[in-house]
């Protein structure tokens, strides 16, 4: 399948008012090549190269300042986005598109007028995996479903992939734990007991492990780096983080270039509300630091409070191939990691080819039984 653009192909995304880049050979409009770090012109096959900023750019932004520069909205962007009236999600706008389906939900919908204000973003993982490679990862995950009703199939010979930029949070911080529990150290005492053998009553003895339990305080500290948070809202979030891990290290400072034929999806997730999200992240983590802490064979917390000192934070926008398909009225979507191809998705389940198939293998196994019983 040729990467060459056509006319259902993603349009840039915007951070303000709409951007293009001419091919510097022909003049047409450019579109990110993925895995080649450049724009490619798509009618007379030039690559444009992107400058590369230095990697320096991609910094961590206080947590703290930015809260309060965001009260006097500083730091943010206007954006020019359609909302989809099925699942919610903003996305940036195609020029010259008027209608077309939700890439997240498969909704229907008609462009409309609207903006957004956001936080810039201010680093990006460009796309390195292709939308036919994309495409392949899914007819074969498509053909591995068991059970999947027979529509299901037909419907994907039509499917379409959308190449998105979805938004996520990395948050960077120290915590100092403060907890009460109790340290469980286990010993052996012999216990004499009764037992009857041969119609006889027997003494014996056996070694029994019991626990003694102590009450412990102490506390505890973590340094937590690129904890990520998905900012969006139009995902299922379990198949989302199961496409983790993302190679972070390899993020670019965020030019527009890199959007250059994709679109992007605006945060629904705020910045306060990405931390308490990464608080639940940490959480396990800090747990296990005072479980190590109070030692012994066994451990309780009884309580435990955290205070979580020099955030910073990342606004970054991640690359995915996303195909949404609605079937019986609800929303399955199928997703690609275009960094590593790691692919998960949604899928519905047909009840009568279950149905049958029990019904089949009851039979199966209601013929040998009775075989077997004329034969005894």
């Amino acid at each position: 399948m040729s990467d060459t653009p056509d006319a259902s192909a993603p349009a840039p995304a915007s951070t303000g008012t709409e951007r293009e880049f001419p091919c510097e050979q022909c003049g047409a409009e450019l579109v990110f090549e993925p895995g080649a770090m450049a724009l490619k012109c798509g009618y007379c096959g030039h690559v444009n190269e992107i400058p590369q900023l230095p990697e320096a750019m991609v910094a961590e932004e206080d947590f703290e300042q930015t809260l309060e520069r965001l009260a006097a909205e500083e730091d943010v962007v206007t954006v020019a986005t359609v909302r989809c009236t099925g699942c919610g999600a903003e996305t940036t706008r195609e020029p010259g598109i008027a209608s077309g389906l939700c890439p997240f939900c498969g909704t229907p919908i008609v462009s409309a007028a609207g903006s957004t204000r956001v936080i810039k973003p201010n680093c990006v993982l460009p796309f390195h995996i292709k939308r036919d490679e994309a495409d392949a990862k899914f007819d074969a995950w498509l053909h591995s479903l068991w059970f999947a009703p027979s529509a299901l199939r037909r419907m994907g010979r039509n499917h379409q992939l959308a190449g998105m930029y979805v938004p996520y949070w990395t948050y960077d911080c120290g915590t100092h734990s403060q907890y009460t529990g109790q340290r469980g150290d286990d010993y052996w005492v012999t216990e004499s007991y009764t037992r009857t053998v041969n119609g006889k009553t027997e003494h014996a003895t056996r070694r029994v492990k019991k626990t003694r339990w102590r009450w412990v305080s102490g506390a505890v500290t973590n340094d937590f780096d690129d904890v990520l948070v998905l900012a969006s809202t139009s995902l299922p979030q379990k198949c989302a983080e199961a496409l983790e891990p993302w190679d972070l290290g390899e993020a670019k400072p965020f030019q527009e270039e890199y959007l250059s034929g994709f679109r992007a999806e605006s945060y629904h997730v705020d910045l306060p509300a990405g931390f308490v999200r990464a608080k639940e992240i940490m959480d396990p983590t800090i747990r296990q630091t005072v479980n190590r802490d109070i030692g012994g064979d066994h451990q309780r917390i009884n309580s435990l409070s955290t205070q979580y000192h020099d955030i910073t934070f990342k606004h970054l926008l991640l690359p995915m191939w996303i195909s949404a398909y609605r079937y019986m009225d609800k929303a399955f979507r199928f997703l690609v990691n275009a960094r590593t191809g790691e692919v998960q998705g949604e899928r519905p389940w047909s009840v009568w080819k279950i149905v049958l198939t029990v019904v089949a293998v009851l039979a199966v196994i209601g013929t040998i039984a009775g075989l077997v019983a004329m034969n005894q």
